[in-house]
């Protein structure tokens, strides 16, 4: 009679079915990711005296099915990154696990749907879906958003697939990428604000405040208030960190009415990045003592660009003014000048000639070859003669008592002559 055994701690048994026929046969579950195959060693026994036995091993390999879902190494996971980050930079790395064999275990990454800031996930980050390496894929601005978060899915290839999830925390680190934004006093523009300041305000006395803020965090917002330019450096002074301008001293009569301070509000950035405003005060009571307001904001620049107006301006109107004198003055004169005379060479037809005229010939006591043409007219008022030189020198004194007879002509009627000699 033979039986048949199995050795302990073996999650198997043998079943007898027929005479020295047996089965082998499971006790529980078999799970290949914890022990994947078996050694099990059978021993026939009879049941003579001594009994004799033998033995076999049985070699038991499991094969796997997909039962295991991925698992990620860490429960959750943490990014950090600075804003203003270049596109694909890396932010952080995710792994999971997957106990399965072959396809059973090849695990596959991706992004799962999501929204950051109104925008589709995928249009802030990547996930490679071998290695599970996340990427940014454009530059975070800290001061719109300053951590968003990321799903992301693990998927193994089995039949049916199984899938787990992982959250990537996202946090952006702030970098001193924006100025100083003065809120009081307001930017200039068309108008300016201005601070009254009593005639009798003690020294520590409050005169107005600058109101900044900066959109970066931590030290990059710290702010530093500082007076770079003023009216009277000796006057007024500002809070370094609570931007409240005091005076320094008692205000005295002595003192301009018109004070323009000029405030640097700078952060604690490195590189430090800052913002200049102005601020107009004026010592008085009343506004309505100050007689003008609107050249409190005079400086140096609009003083030149002033003066140079002026000066255009007086140069052309001087300018028009002498070339008004001259027109003027070349009418008047062409007014009173008497009238050109003509070359007695010039034919005159007798149609342009006055009604009132002599014709003087050549008949006198001068020879022809010294003749004169005269034309007297009753509007000419002066005479004019043009001489030319003689051949002969007897014929000037001739020629001189004809001038002078001529004179004689005109002072009586007037006219206009012309003497070829």
């Amino acid at each position: 009679m033979v039986r048949c055994s199995l050795q302990t701690g073996v999650p198997f048994k043998l079943v007898p079915s027929i005479k020295n026929y047996y089965s082998l046969v499971t006790t529980e579950q078999l799970d290949r990711e914890l022990v994947s195959d078996y050694n099990i060693t059978i021993t026939a026994t009879d049941e003579g005296s001594p009994p004799l036995s033998s033995s076999k091993t049985v070699h038991l390999t499991v094969a796997d099915i997909n039962d295991n879902p991925p698992v990620f190494e860490e429960q959750s996971y943490s990014a950090h990154v600075t804003e203003n980050n270049k596109p694909g930079s890396t932010l952080c790395s995710v792994a999971a696990r997957d106990p399965d064999w072959r396809q059973n275990g090849t695990v596959v990454y991706s992004l799962l749907p999501g929204e950051v800031n109104g925008a589709p996930v995928s249009s802030y980050v990547s996930v490679n879906g071998d290695t599970g390496v996340i990427h940014a894929v454009r530059a975070f601005d800290y001061e719109q958003f300053r951590s968003f978060k990321v799903h992301v899915m693990a998927r193994d290839n089995g039949s049916p697939p199984l899938s787990s999830n992982v959250t990537v925390n996202v946090f952006i680190s702030d970098v001193n990428d924006n100025s100083p934004q003065i809120l009081y006093p307001t930017p200039e523009g068309n108008s300016f604000m201005t601070e009254l300041v009593p005639k009798a305000a003690h020294a520590g006395s409050l005169v107005s405040k600058v109101i900044a803020v900066d959109a970066d965090s931590g030290q990059n917002a710290w702010l530093s208030y500082h007076i770079v330019k003023s009216t009277d450096p000796g006057l007024f002074t500002i809070g370094l960190h609570s931007g409240e301008i005091r005076s320094q001293r008692d205000v005295s009569e002595s003192d301009s009415m018109k004070q323009n301070l000029i405030v640097s509000v700078k952060d604690n950035g490195q590189p430090p990045l800052s913002a200049t405003c102005s601020m107009y005060l004026l010592i008085s009571d009343n506004l309505a003592e100050v007689p003008e307001l609107k050249d409190i904001s005079y400086d140096e620049r609009d003083s030149k660009l002033t003066s140079y107006l002026i000066i255009a301006l007086v140069s052309v109107s001087t300018f028009f003014l002498t070339f008004i004198i001259i027109v003027l003055g070349v009418r008047f004169c062409r007014r009173r000048k008497p009238r050109l005379l003509f070359d007695g060479a010039v034919a005159i037809p007798s149609g342009y000639l006055p009604p009132n005229y002599a014709d003087v010939d050549g008949t006198g006591t001068l020879r022809s070859t010294y003749n004169y043409d005269g034309y007297m007219t009753t509007g000419s008022r002066t005479s004019d003669f043009k001489f030319v030189s003689s051949y002969n020198d007897n014929t000037l004194p001739r020629c001189w008592g004809m001038h002078q007879q001529i004179t004689h002509i005109y002072n009586t009627f007037g006219f206009v002559s012309t003497m070829r000699l």
